[in-house]
């Protein structure tokens, strides 16, 4: 009774820890994705100013004069750009809110103009023809202007000041000048934060900005930090924060390239937050073994808390509302699949979204273990087939459909496991190397990349033909239900007879390595793979025990619902109806079958693979031309597909 007692209290326990489990992870991912999915919900009404296309921005410097506790910015933007077209006139994206006292070139006045519609023109004072570089200096100040998710906000935490931007996705525009294409990446930026030494209660002031700091001078009242970028970064990732900071670092390895992770946080949270952070270490270490250093190895990673129940993947800086784990391997996933490579379209949003949920369970994978992990999949499963329909790529009708792009259950839930899936077909080490090609591609590092990129690369390093598993996965919708049948013709071999359904007629069938588990009368265990690659497909496999039960897809590898494997005992009664004799012969054999099955063809394999004979139905085959050894007989009949082993001497 006691051990019956504490077995059930065992059990209980367990089943609350995976059900908790569950639902965080649900919860988590639904926070991620309407955060997302608000961001992107404006950065899909922006249409890119026609007027900017024609220049290369190659470099900012942003001097920046602002103060935590006034929503007031006053600056100076000096950027550097080269000419795809012959310039007479410079167009910058910048809110009207914005006041430009002067634009200067070499310091020489620039006549220019700021219309309505965000808009600061230019004009040159010379033609600038094709492939010239050449850079002007915006002076200007203002009330910066709230235009994207928060873009620029001054408020107060637990009473003192705090500014932090966040400017996906275009509002960059309200607070400096900038080139908001969200497809043009500035080449490198210095950034220049001055602000005052200390806020109205005497705490010292911490700026915070993307890059290395390089420097703080002290002018009377005010500091200045200066920051240091010299990645590839599109103006929406460009973010300064400013409060009374508690700072601490933690230095992580980084497959032995050591790099501090800095955190910026709010003194009053200090004591909660150091005891959620240290895990970034370890998922740092992760990330940078499975997919290659950290993108931004010899500036820096860090966290800076800010005023939005959420995070932003600001590169080498996430703005953090929260430091749970999922958030954390959330935004550093970020780093390597939206930053440093960035999905070239929101038809190829997965390869964003996609991999960063994905970075997510292989954080579960690491750190929890293999069943947490395996709950982790079967959730995520489970999310995918709730609908029969849906594709991890997004059609071009939908891009205009937020709901569509920032989708749960496709672009998030579905091309994670799509990933999965590919992992097991390619396997461990080409799978990791492969998307270390795509992360490190000459045309794709620090730039833009597509679904057919990421194709080209992972068929090129694995030498495999991967278009079915894209056709089938990624641009097709829905999910296979598989049917096993399975019957053990002696006590050394089993048969299987597999089919499949399709929840969506995009998808005529998916070919699939099926894994399956068999399940032996004593407690034995067998996994076997099957390569499903028709439908109503048969399979012989050697087993050494007593098969009592057969599980379709034990690990939840592949996305599919409503599996089944059941005993046939009706193939296994016509298996032992049809016999072929004499066995072992030498010369001729013999093949007797009841009555009422018709077989309609017959063909014999060596052990090589290779077909020695093909014809009709004959009750009797002349076998002496055969050299000796083992071969295979293949009956195809009116009640399914049979096959038998025949010795020849």
């Amino acid at each position: 009774m006691l051990k019956s007692a504490f077995m059930k209290n065992i059990v209980s326990l367990l089943f609350l820890f995976v059900f908790s489990f569950v639902n965080a992870q649900e919860d988590q991912l639904k926070t991620l994705r309407e955060a997302e999915l608000k961001s992107a919900l404006k950065r899909m009404e922006f249409r890119a100013s026609p007027n900017t296309g024609n220049y290369d921005v190659k470099y900012h410097r942003l001097e920046l004069d602002v103060d935590p506790a006034v929503a007031h910015i006053q600056g100076e933007v000096t950027t550097y750009f080269e000419a795809k077209a012959p310039l007479s006139q410079i167009t910058f994206d910048l809110a009207t809110n914005m006041t430009v006292s002067q634009v200067l070139q070499r310091g020489t006045p620039l006549v220019f103009s700021h219309n309505t519609t965000d808009e600061l023109v230019i004009t040159l004072p010379k033609t600038q023809q094709i492939g010239v570089l050449d850079s002007l200096t915006i002076r200007y100040s203002g009330n910066p202007v709230s235009s994207g998710f928060g873009s620029f906000e001054v408020s107060t935490h637990n009473g003192k000041p705090v500014l932090w931007t966040l400017s996906e996705p275009y509002g960059a525009k309200g607070w400096w000048p900038c080139k908001q294409d969200l497809i043009d990446k500035i080449d490198s930026i210095d950034v220049h934060i001055t602000a005052p030494k200390t806020n109205p209660s005497g705490d010292d002031y911490v700026a915070v900005a993307n890059g290395m700091e390089h420097s703080q001078s002290i002018n009377g009242t005010k500091k200045t930090t200066h920051f240091k970028h010299n990645y590839p970064i599109p103006a929406y990732l460009i973010a300064i924060a400013v409060t009374n900071y508690a700072v601490y670092s933690d230095t992580v390895s980084n497959n032995g390239n050591p790099f501090e992770i800095v955190n910026y946080i709010y003194p009053e949270q200090l004591a909660k937050v150091k005891t959620q952070t240290p895990v970034t270490l370890d998922i740092m270490n992760l990330f940078s073994a499975l997919f290659g250093e950290y993108p931004y190895a010899d500036e820096k990673y860090g966290h800076a808390q800010f005023g939005w129940n959420g995070g932003m993947e600001h590169t080498t800086v996430s703005f953090m509302g929260s430091f749970d784990r999922n958030l954390i391997a959330h935004e550093l996933g970020h780093q390597w699949f939206g930053n440093k490579v960035t999905c070239g379209s929101w038809k190829d949003i997965w390869l964003n979204e996609g991999f960063a949920t994905y970075m997510t369970g292989l954080v579960v994978e690491h750190l929890d273990g293999e069943t947490p992990f395996k709950t982790w999949r079967q959730q995520t499963i489970n999310s995918v087939t709730s609908r029969s329909g849906g594709a991890v790529y997004v059609k071009e009708s939908d891009t205009l459909n937020v709901n569509r792009v920032f989708d749960g259950r496709l672009s998030y839930n579905k091309g994670a496991m799509v990933l999965h899936m590919l992992r097991k077909k390619l396997g461990d080490d080409i799978f990791y190397k492969g998307l270390k090609d795509y992360l490190n591609h000459p045309d794709h590092a620090y730039g833009y990349a597509k679904t057919e990129d990421l194709l080209t690369i992972l068929t090129a390093a694995s030498n495999q033909d991967l278009s079915e598993f894209f056709d089938d996965w990624v641009y097709g919708e829905g999910y296979p239900t598989f049917d096993l049948k399975w019957y053990q013709s002696k006590p050394t071999e089993i048969n299987f007879k597999l089919s499949q359904s399709q929840s969506h007629p995009s998808v005529s069938f998916f070919e699939t390595a099926l894994p399956i588990r068999l399940i032996g009368a004593s407690g034995e265990t067998l996994d076997l793979v099957l390569e499903h690659t028709k439908n109503t497909e048969d399979f012989t496999k050697s087993v050494n025990f007593n098969v009592v039960e057969v599980i379709v897809n034990p690990e939840f590898d592949v996305v599919s619902k409503n599996n089944s494997a059941v005993l046939s005992v009706e193939d296994h009664l016509l298996d032992k109806g049809i016999s072929v004799y004499p066995n072992p012969t030498s010369n001729s054999i013999f093949i007797k079958k009841p009555d009422h099955i018709t077989i309609e063809q017959i063909q014999i394999y060596n052990i090589m693979g290779q077909l020695m004979y093909s014809a009709g139905w004959s009750n009797s085959i002349d076998v002496s031309t055969f050299a000796s050894g083992l071969f295979l007989i293949k009956l195809q009949t009116n009640k399914g597909n049979f096959n038998k082993s025949l010795l020849k001497n």
